[in-house]
């Protein structure tokens, strides 16, 4: 999305190239750009995502392939064009944006769910097969993200239960010990932490940032 991109990159003095994952050339094409203006590529967050909706019975088999094509091939394929980089640099930091998805599941989630497993899975290859080249690999798992994505859900649980959108927010943050969304800066902080000198050893991990959810007993809360 180049707008919110070209916002961004004005706002903070970035720079900005447009390019889908799903697309080699385009990955490869960032990197020259990326290389051509700064020499060498220290972190990649790949980030890039979608989510679907339906269980296995009922999703459309393009729909499961293209979840699993942004989701997961898009983060290999940007991997994969920035680690000759890395790997002549000895150094970097790659962090995947996974989610709590892939940790656990719900339900008519298929193909959303087996993506952010998978990537999770695919952080840890990268973590041994790239360590020996100083580069470190890591996974964020995030919760619910107050996010333009995370209000379309809210409101489509609004308007499912006949509720109000900060009522369907509510609903949805009610089993968490923070009983609230993350804000995205709180997410990037995460981020910035994995990309930093002060995670030098960690790499192969998945840290979890999610309001607590994941220790919650759900089966247990009536009690």
């Amino acid at each position: 999305r180049a707008q919110p991109l070209a916002e961004l990159a004005q706002t903070i003095g970035a720079f900005a190239v447009v390019g889908d994952t799903c697309s080699a050339t385009d990955c490869e094409q960032v990197l020259a750009k990326t290389i051509d203006k700064f020499g060498k590529v220290d972190v990649v967050i790949a980030n890039a995502g979608v989510m679907s909706l339906g269980s296995t019975t009922e999703l459309d088999v393009s729909e499961w392939e293209e979840t699993l094509s942004i989701n997961v091939t898009g983060a290999m394929q940007i991997c994969r064009a920035a680690l000759p980089f890395m790997i002549q640099s000895c150094s970097g930091a790659i962090i995947t944006v996974s989610s709590v998805a892939g940790l656990a599941t719900m339900s008519d989630t298929a193909a959303y769910v087996t993506s952010k497993h998978a990537l999770q899975g695919y952080t840890k290859t990268l973590a041994i097969d790239y360590g020996r080249y100083g580069i470190r690999a890591n996974a964020l798992a995030p919760g619910w993200v107050r996010t333009p994505m995370s209000d379309d859900e809210m409101q489509q649980l609004a308007d499912r239960r006949g509720i109000t959108f900060d009522e369907a927010v509510a609903m949805t943050v009610a089993h968490l010990p923070l009983a609230r969304m993350a804000q995205p800066g709180e997410i990037a902080a995460c981020a910035e932490f994995l990309a930093s000198d002060d995670a030098s050893f960690v790499t192969g991990a998945t840290l979890v940032a999610d309001g607590g959810g994941n220790v919650v007993d759900v089966g247990a809360i009536a009690l």
